[in-house]
């Protein structure tokens, strides 16, 4: 559905949007990547699996976008497709699918904000009126 950002004094909140709670969690990760590259230039031309769990679903989001950070400095990718399915696994909560995207290429891709790290503060993933908000603060 869509994303945006949220002022923050020092670092940058990211708010995904969506019909369903995995829609929301893939938005954010888009707002995500798009601070540090021009999301229209990052071909999904190779998908990488991804698996994370945790006690809640704010804990599982902030693993979740942590997780990408995780896959783009270990195999130097940047990410602008996001499929994944958000299920209850007894008390604990897991997001398994993929993401597309390609190596970064200087030539190709303007660098942007260095996002260091998903953080805790601001986190919230809740359904209101029929609409899924997953939202949180990167530091930048």
């Amino acid at each position: 559905m869509a994303y945006e950002f949220i002022p923050h004094p020092s670092d940058m909140g990211v708010r995904g949007i969506g019909r369903t709670v995995e829609e929301a969690f893939s938005e954010a990760a888009r707002a995500m990547f798009s601070l540090m590259a021009d999301l229209e230039r990052i071909e999904p031309k190779e998908a990488v699996p991804f698996e994370v769990e945790a006690e809640t679903l704010e804990d599982l989001f902030v693993r979740f976008l942590a997780e990408f950070l995780f896959l783009r400095d270990t195999h130097g990718m940047l990410f602008s497709r996001f499929l994944l399915r958000v299920e209850r696994i007894g008390s604990k909560f897991r997001a398994v699918g993929q993401a597309w995207g390609e190596k970064f290429d200087p030539q190709k891709h303007r660098a942007g904000i260095d996002v260091k790290a998903a953080t805790y503060n601001w986190v919230k993933v809740e359904e209101q009126n029929g609409t899924w908000i997953a939202q949180g603060v990167v530091d930048v």
